[in-house]
């Protein structure tokens, strides 16, 4: 009988990789959970912490710590370890700090023989997943970012607020890179199917204080002023990483905005950025090309530029 245990390896137990765990376990998303750090006794401690959650919860997750050689049979790994910006820093950044972390990672996951999917979360995520994709050689579907999942959910709380809405009754996606150049697919945002557009036309006496411009530098900056307070940001995309590993195991087809490559695309080819995407078993099954207005077609090749000159950076110093 072919075994249908799920089974998630978490790489990097620092806050995002905990967080993700314990998002994991607590909405019962796996069987198997073995955790990885270069840190031994924290990964060790993480997982022990952790299993002590299971008298609370409906669903027994087993946890565990592991090694790299035990990945080959394992559904999706996921990728959270790497350097954190520092003060005054973007996630570019951090970029060939991270490249290298990366690079040592993914080459140990190759050699177990995994063949499943890589779930990226390090910053800056877009040319992580990018190269993850290059150097592990599997099909591009296998391997997606977290991306702009976190900041549509930071959109989507935003505009609750101002409407008086469910987060959830809020439909709409930031595109581009995980970072400054994002925005705000405005075109397509709806709230209860109606889009917001129409709604600010229709209520200006209701909805005149909304400024779309602010809403954007906000959703943009929030994971910054998490940071600048206490230094990291977690919960938010502890849940994203869940949500997405949920969808991919459940073969859920939810639409999520995840960090994709790109082979033609929205006119865009060799680069990997925010986009919404059907997630399913396979991972991204399909990329969801939104019918864009001018404005919002020259912001996503302007974002795609900047992702891409990052690559091109990346193999020009691996090339000298």
């Amino acid at each position: 009988m072919a075994s249908t245990v799920r089974k998630v390896a978490i790489i990097g137990m620092g806050y995002v990789g905990s967080s993700c765990a314990y998002s994991l376990i607590n909405q019962s998303i796996c069987d198997e959970i073995m955790l990885i750090d270069r840190n031994q006794d924290r990964a060790y401690a993480q997982a022990l912490d952790l299993s002590h959650c299971m008298d609370f919860i409906h669903s027994r997750t087993k946890i565990y710590t592991g090694s790299y050689e035990q990945c080959g049979d394992f559904d999706i790994v996921i990728l959270c370890a790497g350097p954190n910006p520092k003060e005054g820093q973007t996630r570019l950044d951090v970029l060939d700090a991270a490249i290298g972390v990366a690079s040592g990672i993914v080459a140990k996951v190759m050699e177990s023989g995994f063949s499943g999917i890589f779930l990226i979360a390090s910053n800056p995520v877009d040319v992580i997943t990018y190269y993850v994709r290059k150097l592990s050689g599997l099909p591009r579907s296998r391997v997606l970012g977290t991306g702009t999942s976190i900041d549509s959910s930071r959109l989507k709380t935003l505009l609750s607020e101002y409407l008086s809405v469910d987060p959830r009754s809020v439909n709409g996606y930031v595109l581009g890179e995980h970072g400054e150049s994002q925005f705000p697919a405005w075109s397509h945002v709806t709230i209860g199917g109606k889009p917001l557009l129409d709604i600010l036309e229709q209520h200006p006496q209701r909805f005149g204080h909304m400024n779309l411009e602010e809403i954007a530098y906000k959703t943009r900056n929030a994971g910054w002023e998490i940071f600048h307070r206490k230094g990291s940001t977690h919960y938010g995309i502890g849940n994203a990483l869940a949500h997405i590993t949920r969808s991919i195991l459940n073969d859920d087809h939810r639409v999520i905005a995840v960090s994709a490559i790109l082979e033609g695309e929205y006119g865009q080819d060799e680069v990997c950025v925010g986009v919404p995407a059907i997630i399913t078993r396979q991972g991204v099954k399909e990329i969801v090309e939104l019918r864009l207005p001018e404005k919002e077609q020259n912001q996503f090749a302007a974002s795609c530029e900047i992702i891409r000159a990052s690559i091109a950076t990346v193999a020009e110093n691996a090339s000298g």
